[in-house]
């Protein structure tokens, strides 16, 4: 009886195998499944590598509706935040913390994008679940500080950010943003030990120069900000915020001629730099050149339209007459 069964059992296998059908369907069908998940997959991993991001998100895309896999979750949710798509980057990342709820970096990325919403709640929530599972994790209490501060809450920012730099001394993000809650509160002598500590590792930390700048301008000294700001534009002739700082620092002076001279320079070099049209606007106005000044504020209207509402309001110090008179209509 055995023998037979066996025997029955082989020919039946060396049929299957010879005539190439599935004896099970069913397997046959999850294979072919995992198959196309993986080259979905690897294709999106290579696609990325290369800057094709639009192709990467369509093939992770689809790799994930074929499996609910978190690695690619975490490469679509990358790609996302790379080509700005930042409510779905959200979306997926929730998920993402749904699935494996004690995965940090999944609450660090998220924090990240919140704040790209400016979403500080989320973001401190965040923060806050990643510090939970990784108390030690010193980027998670920098993005816990920078949270707080988006809230408005200064002394908590630093206490969250003095932890972080406890945790890594040399972590000159934290100070930087601990060294301009400092400044806003007035704490110039804590502030100063920031800045030197980043200016001793990178003495052309552009932002931390202009920092020590706006700290020297507040403190009433206004040359040694005025070198900070050449000092940063030497280094970085594209740096928008130094032009603007030197040039806000000029029309406090009353320096509507350099004022006006500095943003020719900054325009020249970034023709769509909007600001800097505003900033020129405000002092051919001081200077009487009413003409050249509607000009300004047209073409910084046209680059920045979101400016409208305060430059129909009030441009500097001077009121300003119907909206029809400034845009020259």
């Amino acid at each position: 009886m055995y023998p037979v069964i066996i025997t029955l059992y082989t020919m039946g296998f060396f049929k299957s195998f010879f005539s190439g059908k599935p004896d099970n369907p069913e397997v046959e069908k999850q294979k072919a499944a995992k198959k196309n998940f993986e080259i979905f997959k690897y294709d999106g991993m290579r696609a990325q590598r290369m800057g094709r991001a639009d192709y990467a998100m369509k093939c992770f895309t689809e790799a994930l509706a074929i499996e609910e896999d978190f690695e690619t979750m975490g490469y679509l949710a990358q790609v996302y935040i790379q080509t700005g798509h930042i409510d779905d980057a959200r979306q997926l990342l929730e998920r993402m913390t749904g699935l494996e709820p004690t995965h940090v970096s999944s609450y660090l990325t998220l924090a990240n994008v919140c704040y790209m919403q400016e979403d500080y709640p989320a973001m401190a929530e965040a923060a806050k679940k990643a510090i939970e599972i990784e108390e030690g994790n010193a980027m998670a209490h920098y993005l816990l500080g920078k949270a707080v501060n988006g809230q408005g809450d200064g002394i908590m920012c630093i206490a969250h950010l003095t932890k972080a730099i406890t945790l890594k001394d040399d972590f000159q993000e934290a100070r930087l943003l601990r060294a301009e809650a400092l400044v806003k509160m007035a704490q110039y002598k804590e502030a100063q030990e920031d800045i030197d500590a980043i200016l001793a590792s990178n003495p052309e930390d552009e932002s931390t120069l202009l920092l020590r700048g706006k700290m020297k301008e507040a403190t009433g000294k206004a040359d040694e900000a005025e070198a900070d700001y050449r000092l940063v534009i030497g280094l970085n002739p594209f740096n928008q915020q130094a032009y603007l700082c030197l040039g806000k620092l000029y029309m406090g002076q009353g320096k509507a001629s350099d004022t006006i001279t500095l943003m020719d320079e900054a325009i020249e070099m970034n023709p769509d730099f909007a600001e800097a049209y505003h900033e020129r606007g405000q002092a051919k106005l001081m200077t009487g050149d009413k003409e050249g000044s509607i000009e300004d504020v047209k073409k910084a209207l046209e680059l920045n339209p979101k400016e409208m509402d305060t430059l129909s309001g009030q441009y500097g110090n001077q009121p300003l007459t119907r909206q029809t008179d400034i845009l020259g209509l």
